[in-house]
């Protein structure tokens, strides 16, 4: 059954066909790392799962596998070597010559850079049909990934964090069901100015999305460019910069529950106060200091799978069917302003949440009960 429902991901979630070429990946423990031994334990295990992907791919399709050193954050651009490998080092020596490589590793790449990179890379990459993205950073919210899908058409599973049982709970999922729910939750949203979303630990804020738009990650990833995580299931979109307002009361941390819950105060889009004595606040507080873009509202996320459950990873959390989790950080690689090598989200349970449309004030979620 394990090797089954790896290949499914292959032959189901990304249609890959026989000639395809397919990278997989994932990334190492950097040797300056503090962490405890269960995340020393997970992480491991995760490479391990990795390399039965690619084991699980190799009768299936032409498929890759890189190693590298952990990049030490969520959105975090990924090193040289897993760039060379999904752009051809050709590519990245162009970059490289441009003086346009290492602004784009720092995510300091001005616009005219960015153009700039976006022309090489079209012409010069040589890039896989599909990823298979089990890094235990996320890769998603980088540029790497977006010129991946965006540029060259490749198609991208971003499975961070990812860890056993999710094959026998939200991978599970029937992904037609799925995809239409989302979708659903999509249309509903499209259009609409303000998202207010309170919540019973005390959670109240509020936002504008105009002109944003309301993106479906649906499991299905087969189409040219197709972006999402496995496990899927939600619809998610970045906020206006600038309008949040309210706080958030963050009762589980993106692995497990903290023992006192935590408040963030936020002001015109803005974390202006985290109300906590933990390590994890104290940590909060000092990367907001060294580069306040970390305290940006950067995404609200709805999830749509019914097979989801665990609220002790992130990954498979925040597709919970009747949540909601909110991001701060980097936003620029799904319609935001917001370039930062950091992107954190916090889940909330039991949510209302209510859109307003013109006059009209529409119901999406009445304590984590879905209207969609």
């Amino acid at each position: 059954m394990y090797q089954e429902t790896l290949e499914r991901i292959f032959k189901v979630n990304l249609g890959v066909k026989e000639d395809e070429r397919v990278l997989v990946f994932t990334d190492l423990i950097d040797e300056d790392e503090a962490i405890s031994d269960d995340e020393r334990g997970r992480r491991e295990t995760l490479v391990g799962i990795t390399r039965d992907m690619v084991e699980a791919g190799e009768s299936l399709c032409q498929v890759e596998y890189v190693e590298f050193t952990a990049a030490g954050s969520h959105g975090n651009e990924p090193p040289r070597e897993l760039w060379e490998a999904c752009f051809g080092e050709l590519c990245v020596a162009m970059l490289e010559e441009k003086s346009i490589f290492g602004p784009l590793l720092a995510k300091q790449a001005d616009h005219e850079a960015l153009h700039e990179a976006e022309v090489i890379i079209a012409k010069f990459a040589v890039s896989p049909e599909a990823i298979i993205a089990l890094s235990h950073y996320s890769t998603s919210h980088t540029r790497f990934r977006d010129f991946l899908t965006r540029v060259k058409g490749t198609r991208y599973a971003s499975m961070p964090l990812f860890e056993r049982f999710m094959l026998d709970g939200a991978m599970t999922a029937d992904w037609k069901e799925v995809e239409k729910r989302t979708n659903n939750l999509v249309s509903m949203i499209s259009g609409a100015e303000t998202v207010i979303i309170t919540s019973h630990n005390g959670t109240s804020i509020s936002f504008s999305i105009k002109d944003r738009n309301v993106l479906p990650d649906t499991g299905i990833l087969t189409e040219r460019g197709s972006f999402g995580n496995l496990p899927a299931g939600e619809a998610f979109l970045a906020p206006v910069e600038g309008t949040a307002d309210g706080i958030l009361v963050l009762e589980w941390a993106p692995t497990g529950k903290f023992h006192n819950p935590v408040e963030l105060i936020v002001k015109k889009g803005q974390v202006v106060e985290v109300v906590g004595k933990d390590e994890f606040s104290n940590d909060l507080r000092e990367r907001i200091k060294k580069n306040p873009l970390c305290a940006n509202i950067a995404e609200l996320g709805i999830g749509t799978n019914d097979k989801a459950s665990r609220p002790d990873n992130i990954l498979e959390t925040e597709k919970i069917l009747g949540t909601v989790h909110i991001a701060l950080g980097d936003n620029s690689s799904f319609g935001g302003k917001v370039s930062v090598p950091f992107h954190q989200d916090f889940i909330f349970f039991r949510p209302n949440m209510e859109v307003v449309k013109g006059e009209d004030k529409i119901e999406i979620l009445v304590e984590g009960e879905p209207r969609f």
